[in-house]
Parts: structure tokens; C-alpha cells; sequence
């Protein structure tokens, strides 16, 4: 089966992990300070921003916790996002407002934003769909605008940007790490967040409430054993095991980037006579996902043909309105339609030629 996902790990990596085994020390040491460092230079932010966490999910709870919101409080959410997003809302007690999409670029317009914000709007929280977001810069300048915290989902979109990377736009960026992404650390995020005291209070919350190792505080403590927490924090700091394994895929990254960049452009020109289907806009990001746009009835035969044939596809995400948990009777046609129309292709640095090709061969042999 050619998948829609896979992870590039080799001898390198293991390296990089029977380096933390040599140690004798796989927990939070000094690798994630090294991965923490590395990654603020790859995106071009400063170091002391970054933190890195057990997963992006876990970065969205903690951001969406620091901002203490309430009953009150309403936080925009693209309807197509990321379950694990407007989880991280619903868990505050916060409102979350749903919000449109482009249904071709499947990520919100300014448009989309601006109407839906209210006097009690304390955040917005937007997804880079497939590698990109077009009107990130627009909606960081309306958010600034309006005192309104806005949070980057970045885990689609590590590797673009529009004049700085994406996840450095906004108040907070996350990223992930998981087996499905360009990065892979078997799971993992990274937070880069831009104020100082709600990067502190983010810190705490990661921390136990802020208690640090004591070989962190020992030089010349008395009793370094003891703790005062500042808050009911959880564990969620990334190890070492993670960490190594992350830097060993940093230094690879551009390689991906470039690798999942030709697939698309070679998608791009073997597809586009097809008159059943459209194409992704132009990719200003990384191609973390390639997707086609056809009848309903077409999208879910020709998966269904794909899959007969050995290559797996998918639509992502399916629109939070559209769930029993989110669903607030209110109408999104964008989203809508690109729900029922849009469909994932493989797209990954592993891709062979062949496998493109295959992928190729059998979507230009496909009969609608």
C-alpha cells in the first residue's frame, strides 16, 4: 500500500538515540535544550521563545490554558481544524466561535475572521491547511489590530512562510511532531511563544507548576530538594530520546522539504489535463498535503478505486460542525463543500518515482 504518511528514519537517528543510551539519561536533559535552540534558528526565532513539549496537542491545551479564559470568552476556530484544537478550547470553558473556510485553500479568509469577531473574542486559533495559510499576514495585522491573542496551529506548516515562518506570525506557535508529519520524533511538539510572561506561565504549567530538576538547581543551593510550585502544572516536557531523534530530522529537513515540493509540482503537471478534477492552489508552503477537488459521488469512487488499486487517501479535517461535540447549527458553505468534495493524495519524502508514478497512472486511467 503506498501511504498517505511516512516518517523518513534511518541510521541516523538511531545514532542520535544510542548517543541518550551512552548517556545513561533519557528524560529532559540538555538534548532538549539542543533541539529547543536548533529549531528557533531553523524558523528564525529567538531561542528563549521556544518550549518544547510531548506533543502539539498538549502545546495547544497549555497555550489555550495560559490564556485563563472563561465562560465569557469566545475563541475563533476554523470549523476544518484539528479535533485536538478545539478540544484544547472546550477544555478552558471558553466559547468556541466557528468560522468558514476557502473551499479550495481550505484555510479562513480575512473575511471569515473579521466578521466573526465580538466584543468577547479573547482569541483565535487558525490551522496552516496543508502547509499554508495565504491570509496569515492579514489576519495577524486584525488581531494586533483588536488586542486579540492569536495562536498558529503550525503542524501542518513547518518548512513555509510568508517573509518569516509560519508560527512566528502570531502571539504563539505550535508544531508537531508526530509519526504522520514532516518532523518526525514518534511524537512531540514545540511551543514558541512571543511574551515573555505567558511564555513563563507556559513554562510553569509544563513543569509540575514550575519544580525544575534538582541537578538544574543544585550549584551552590542549600535543601535543592525542596518545591513551591506556582500552579497544578502537568509533566508535558519533551526527553531526550525525542529531542536527539528531532535533531538528527532537522538537519534533513530541507531535503524533505525539496523532496515533497518536486512530487507536487510532477502531480501538477501530470494531472492538470484532467477535466474532473481541481488542483491545489499554488503552494506558497510546503506541500504537507496534496489535494484534488471533484464531484462528490467522483471523490468517493475514486477513492474507493485508489484504495482497490494499493494507494491509500483520505480527507482531512473533517469540519468540527459536522461532529456531535461542536456541531452549533449554524451554516458553513465553504467548508461544506470542501468536505464533500476534497481528496488526500500521498505526498512524502519516501515517495519513489515509481510510486508517484503509480499514483499517476492510475489516476489518469480512472473513469468517472
Amino acid at each position: 500500500m503506498i501511504r498517505l504518511f511516512q516518517p523518513t528514519l534511518g541510521e541516523d537517528e538511531l545514532a542520535a538515540i544510542a548517543g541518550v543510551f551512552a548517556d545513561q539519561w533519557p528524560g529532559t536533559g540538555p538534548r532538549v535544550r539542543q533541539f529547543e535552540e536548533a529549531f528557533a534558528s531553523y524558523i528564525g526565532a529567538p531561542p528563549e521563545q521556544m518550549i518544547a513539549v510531548t506533543s502539539c496537542t498538549e502545546g495547544l491545551f497549555q497555550a489555550m490554558a495560559a490564556l485563563e479564559l472563561d465562560a465569557a470568552s469566545e475563541v475563533l476556530l476554523p470549523t476544518v481544524s484539528f479535533i485536538g484544537a478545539a478540544h484544547a478550547v472546550h477544555a478552558t470553558g471558553a466559547r468556541i466561535r466557528l468560522v468558514d473556510v476557502d473551499p479550495v485553500t481550505l484555510n479562513p479568509r480575512l473575511e471569515h475572521i473579521a466578521d466573526a469577531l465580538t466584543p468577547h473574542t479573547r482569541a483565535i486559533l487558525v490551522l496552516h491547511y496543508g502547509g499554508q495559510l495565504p491570509e496569515i499576514s492579514a489576519i495577524a495585522e486584525l488581531a494586533r489590530a483588536v488586542g486579540v491573542t492569536l495562536v498558529e496551529d503550525t503542524a501542518c506548516g513547518l518548512g513555509g512562510g510568508q517573509g518569516a515562518a509560519y508560527g512566528t506570525l502570531g502571539d504563539v506557535g505550535v508544531w508537531s511532531f508526530d509519526a504522520m508529519k514532516l518532523l518526525v520524533t514518534g511524537d512531540g511538539g514545540m511551543l514558541r511563544i512571543s511574551d515573555a510572561n505567558l511564555r513563563r506561565k507556559i513554562y510553569d504549567q509544563v513543569s509540575l507548576g514550575g519544580v525544575v530538576p534538582g541537578h538544574e538547581v543544585a550549584g551552590g543551593a542549600v535543601e535543592w530538594w525542596r518545591v513551591n510550585p506556582s500552579c497544578a502544572g502537568r509533566k508535558a516536557r519533551m526527553n531526550d530520546l525525542a529531542a536527539a531523534i528531532g535533531l538528527a530530522q532537522l538537519a534533513k529537513l530541507d531535503v524533505f522539504v525539496e523532496r515533497r515540493r518536486e512530487i507536487g509540482q510532477t502531480y501538477d503537471s501530470a494531472l492538470r489535463g484532467l477535466p474532473w478534477i481541481g488542483l491545489p492552489p499554488p503552494q506558497k508552503g510546503v506541500p504537507y498535503f496534496y489535494w484534488i477537488r471533484t464531484a462528490p459521488p467522483i471523490r468517493d469512487r475514486l477513492a474507493a478505486y485508489l484504495r482497490e488499486h494499493g494507494v491509500y487517501t483520505t480527507f482531512r479535517y473533517w469540519p468540527l460542525h459536522r461532529t456531535k461535540l461542536y456541531a452549533d447549527g449554524q451554516s458553513y458553505p465553504g467548508a461544506d463543500q470542501a468536505a464533500d468534495s476534497t481528496l488526500l493524495l500521498p505526498v512524502h519524502q519516501n515517495l519513489s518515482t515509481a510510486d508517484v508514478a503509480r499514483v499517476i497512472d492510475l489516476m489518469l486511467g480512472f473513469r468517472c
